[in-house]
């Protein structure tokens, strides 16, 4: 199966002709995108780091590229020595669909109310046992989460969740953005979500929101993060496109 992964470690293993096998700071499925992931790796040094992303991008696919490099002291990975995670979901919110959005966003027909996802979505903030909110329980380390912030917002026809927190569970942010969708077209109360996470049980929260709408948007260090300060999402502007 082509994976990202697998893609990294071809051209990285093709440049420092040697096998070489990465670390991803968060794991992405199928169809999800990432504009800030980040990977760490051991091999020896004697390619120059300030050239690395260069020459990645001229032997990765067009689907995946490196935006920078940079050598990390003994004992640093991309996974355990991150602090916090953020993802981003985005919405088409609109009666038709569209063929350029269709990749990179989620179309919802139905109306949606901010002030009452808002409202379910305060109920998430904080350390909960996320497990109502999970796909595959993980094989180690239980299912408590911390949401450190969840923001709803709207910008023309986009309505966008954004979710930060040091980790989450398999499918965790799209089962969240799922449920807040189902309360903001009225058919769950802002309350019941208080109730699912109580409840310990993954079939009394909402459907899981499709993949493409969710991206990486960022991951943070001690003294670095991979979010770019231009970063939009969905990457263009859906009121310059007409109805599709």
């Amino acid at each position: 199966m082509r994976t990202v992964a697998g893609e990294l470690e071809g051209a990285l293993s093709q440049l420092f002709a040697t096998p070489v096998k990465v670390t991803a700071a968060g794991r992405t499925d199928a169809g999800v995108h990432a504009a800030g992931q980040v990977i760490s790796f051991i091999s020896h040094d004697a390619f120059p780091i300030d050239k690395l992303s260069i020459a990645l991008n001229t032997s990765l696919p067009p689907d995946v590229t490196a935006r920078d490099s940079a050598r990390v002291p003994d004992g640093f990975s991309a996974r355990a020595s991150a602090l916090e995670r953020r993802y981003v979901y985005a919405v088409l919110n609109r009666r038709d669909p569209s063929a350029v959005l269709r990749r990179f966003a989620h179309h919802e027909y139905r109306t949606l109310d901010l002030e009452r996802m808002r409202e379910a979505a305060a109920h998430l903030i904080g350390e909960h046992d996320f497990v109502t909110f999970c796909g595959v329980l993980p094989e180690r380390g239980g299912t408590v989460r911390t949401i450190e912030g969840l923001e709803i917002e709207r910008d023309g026809e986009i309505v966008r969740f954004e979710v930060r927190g040091a980790g989450f569970l398999h499918r965790m942010v799209r089962i969240i953005t799922g449920t807040l969708l189902d309360v903001g077209a009225g058919r769950r109360a802002p309350d019941d979500v208080a109730a699912m996470l109580a409840a310990r049980d993954r079939r009394e929260a909402g459907t899981t929101a499709p993949p493409q709408g969710l991206v990486l948007a960022g991951v943070t260090y001690a003294d670095f993060s991979s979010s770019s300060p231009h970063f939009s999402w969905p990457p263009v502007t859906p009121r310059r496109i007409p109805v599709q």
